[in-house]
């Protein structure tokens, strides 16, 4: 019985290989608005203001952080809980090797910082057309995603620190 519940759970680790599909569906849809805001540019680009275009490269920066993020997150959990990619054949996949659950969540935590002061330079380029108190909230929860990210990245130092002395001795 214990047999068949260990071999039922393990199974059902394939479960997340739909959802993995799914995240490569999100990451077409990325790229598809990447190219859709590029092309929306293109015929106005020499009317556009400048600020307007910073705004629009921001946007796309954006999307580009975050499809980012979806392929480390979608290769990491393949690696951590289906099986391991053969990355040997591809020689720029080099850094997947190198990512664990622990790095995960610190690139994730650094890319919502990025992501988060990207709208905040947004906000600060629209200073006309938001009000302080919305500004004040922008600036508050930006600054709790950065002291998170902080605090996570001492903690995993913390712990690599400890998990990396020698026993016994300092």
């Amino acid at each position: 019985m214990e047999h068949a519940l260990e071999k039922g759970m393990l199974a059902a680790r394939w479960l997340l290989a739909p959802i993995y599909v799914g995240l490569t569906l999100m990451l077409l849809a990325l790229a598809i608005k990447f190219y859709q805001e590029l092309f929306h540019l293109l015929p106005q680009i020499l009317e556009i203001r400048e600020m307007d275009l910073i705004l629009v490269a921001l946007s796309l920066i954006d999307i580009v952080l975050i499809a980012g993020l979806i392929v480390m997150v979608m290769y990491s959990s393949y690696e951590t809980f289906i099986g391991k990619l053969n990355v040997s054949e591809h020689k720029r996949m080099v850094w997947l090797d190198k990512l664990d659950a622990g790095s995960l969540k610190l690139k994730v935590a650094a890319a919502i910082v990025a992501i988060s002061s990207i709208h905040l330079l947004k906000a600060f380029m629209n200073l006309d057309s938001i009000s302080n108190d919305k500004l004040l909230w922008y600036v508050i929860i930006h600054l709790t995603f950065v002291v998170s990210a902080l605090l996570m990245g001492i903690m995993d130092y913390i712990a690599n620190k400890d998990s990396k002395t020698p026993s016994g001795g300092l």
